[in-house]
């Protein structure tokens, strides 16, 4: 395109044929084929907020976030599931469905691995590359991901958080409080193709196929015999303070 849109944020009719994108981001270089979305763009890199919640006073790039935002405060779902009519706030309708479709959209470009979430997919990349964008300042410790970063900074501050309402057990993390919760309701969700027995963790059912497959992946290290589980001994105690561990 040789001519830009007349008015601002219009898009040049060329632009939509040729795919050409004339507005540029000094900080980035990222280009954009409207002048709005390079200006809403640009409030990543400057900060700005200029749409303001008036129910809690925060603040928003875009309108359309602060709109979304604001159902949280009316409590307005207007987009419902067509599957199982569970309601929605917004465009979270699409990521809610694929639990019922099994469309995974989002794949991996080294293994192929399809996500239903792009933010999972960006996750299961460093996997591959070995980013870990999230470090612990207590002990410096880094982490794929942000919510592995916030269990692990429990262990520096004994936080337990999450509660159980049955008996009132705490833990660090929500997905050990739903673990744990089934030993109240006796919910066994993963079940075995070959026996059919429902187990409450995955990581046991893992461990109860070996029994089916003989697959005995923990060998000793002195004799070389193959074991389907590792017991977790801990036989060397510290004499001062009593902790446990697997190696003298």
């Amino acid at each position: 395109c040789l001519e830009r849109g007349s008015a601002a944020g219009t898009q040049d009719p060329m632009c939509i044929h040729t795919g050409e994108r004339l507005y540029c981001c000094t900080d980035c270089g990222k280009s954009f084929a409207k002048s709005s979305a390079l200006r809403t763009h640009q409030r990543t890199h400057t900060g700005e907020r200029p749409y303001r919640c008036t129910d809690c006073g925060k603040g928003f790039a875009e309108r359309s976030t602060l709109r979304t935002h604001q159902r949280a405060h009316t409590g307005e779902r207007p987009h419902r599931c067509a599957y199982c009519g569970k309601g929605f706030a917004h465009s979270k309708l699409r990521k809610h469905q694929r639990t019922h479709t099994g469309e995974r959209p989002y794949h991996c470009t080294h293994c192929g691995k399809g996500f239903a979430e792009s933010s999972k997919l960006r996750i299961h990349q460093r996997a591959h590359t070995g980013e870990r964008p999230y470090h612990c300042t207590d002990c410096g410790k880094s982490f794929a991901v942000s919510s592995s970063l916030r269990a692990h900074q429990r262990t520096h501050t004994r936080e337990r958080p999450h509660r159980c309402t049955d008996c009132g057990k705490s833990f660090a993390e929500r997905s050990k409080l739903r673990i744990h919760h089934r030993t109240h309701t006796g919910e066994r969700p993963y079940h075995c193709n070959d026996c059919g027995k429902g187990f409450a963790q995955s990581s046991t059912l893992r461990l109860h196929q070996r029994t089916h497959t003989g697959e005995r992946p923990h060998c000793c290290t002195d004799c070389g015999k193959g074991f389907r589980a590792h017991t977790g001994e801990r036989p060397f105690q510290c004499t001062v303070c009593r902790k446990s561990f697997a190696q003298s």
